[in-house]
C-alpha cells in the first residue's frame, strides 16, 4: 500500500469545496439557506481521530517492539483505517469548507455568521482528521526488509 500524498488531499478538499460552493450558491440565489452544521459533527470528527491516532499509536509501539501481542492483522486494518481517515477527512473539509465560504460571502442574512462559525469548526475537525490520517499511515510504515549482501567467493590468484 502505497502512503497517501498530501498534495492529493488538497487536491480532494479543494475540488469537492469549488463543487460545494457552486451548488449552495446556486441554491442561495433561488433563497434557499444553507446548511446549519450542527455542532456534533465537531465532536465526531475528533472522536474519530483520536481512535484512529490511538490505534496507530498502539502500532507504532508494535513496530518497535514493545507491544509484541498486538494482531498483525489489526496492525494492518489500522493502516487501512488512516487511509480511509485522509481521504474522508479531505471530503468533509471540502464540503465543510465549501460551505464556510458561501456563508461568509453573505454575513448580511441574518443567522449566517452562527453558521460559519460551526462550518469552519467542522472544517477544521476534518483537517485534523485527515491529518491524523496522515501520521498515523506512518506509524504504520514498515521498513524494508535488510537484504544482505551476496557472499563473493574468495579470488584465486595465479603465483
Amino acid at each position: 500500500m502505497r502512503s497517501t500524498r498530501w498534495q492529493t488531499l488538497l487536491a480532494v478538499a479543494l475540488g469537492v469545496a469549488a463543487a460545494t460552493w457552486i451548488v449552495l450558491d446556486a441554491a442561495d440565489g433561488q433563497g434557499a439557506l444553507p446548511p446549519q452544521v450542527p455542532w456534533l459533527v465537531v465532536a465526531v470528527e475528533l472522536l474519530i481521530a483520536a481512535v484512529v491516532l490511538s490505534m496507530g499509536w498502539a502500532v507504532r509501539q508494535f513496530l518497535r517492539g514493545k507491544r509484541p501481542d498486538l494482531n498483525p492483522i489489526r496492525a494492518a486494518r489500522t493502516a487501512v483505517l488512516a487511509k480511509a481517515s485522509c481521504y474522508t477527512g479531505a471530503l468533509l473539509a471540502g464540503w465543510y469548507g465549501g460551505q464556510t465560504i458561501v456563508v461568509l460571502l453573505d454575513l448580511a442574512t441574518p443567522g449566517n455568521g452562527l453558521r460559519a462559525v460551526a462550518a469552519g469548526a467542522a472544517t477544521a475537525g476534518a483537517v485534523v482528521l485527515a491529518v491524523t490520517g496522515l501520521v498515523v499511515e506512518w506509524f504504520c510504515r514498515v521498513p524494508p526488509p535488510e537484504q544482505e549482501e551476496p557472499e563473493v567467493p574468495p579470488q584465486v590468484t595465479a603465483t
